[in-house]
């Protein structure tokens, strides 16, 4: 995989609004879902940021990756469904705990929004609540 992620300037929202802009401008223009994948950690983790920097590592030059804060990030995965992100990040998630084990086991929050034909509202106030609101535990 191509190691050459856009990685976006956290403490510039502005930001993070133009990686929402660009979900709604693939599907707009182009057809192409995109998936808008929250990550979150518990505070503290010190494994967390290490995994975000394997994830990162890891993915095609086409996607993004916002920090929002050390314990919480932002993907926008282009051209895939949540099915496909969702397979993707659990590969991952898979690959890192075989290559570095660790006696502590990390607990990784997703959340997924999918921007696809239907999807009226691609803002910040409307996806960072869904992304972050129940995650579930990876």
């Amino acid at each position: 995989m191509d190691t050459q992620v856009q990685i976006t300037d956290a403490r510039d929202p502005r930001r993070l609004r133009e990686l929402m802009e660009r979900a709604e401008l693939l599907l707009r223009e182009h057809g192409l879902r995109s998936v808008v994948v929250g990550l979150s950690g518990f505070e503290g983790d010190s494994l967390f940021p290490e995994i975000v920097d394997y994830i990162e590592s890891a993915l095609r030059v086409d996607d993004s990756v916002f920090r929002l804060t050390r314990e919480r990030v932002v993907l926008l995965l282009t051209d895939v469904d949540t099915e496909k992100a969702s397979g993707i990040l659990h590969r991952l998630l898979g690959e890192f705990r075989e290559n570095f084990p660790s006696p502590n086991e990390p607990s990784i929050g997703l959340g997924f929004f999918e921007v696809a034909p239907g999807v009226i509202d691609v803002s910040v106030k409307a996806v960072l609540p869904t992304l972050f609101a129940t995650p579930k535990s990876h």
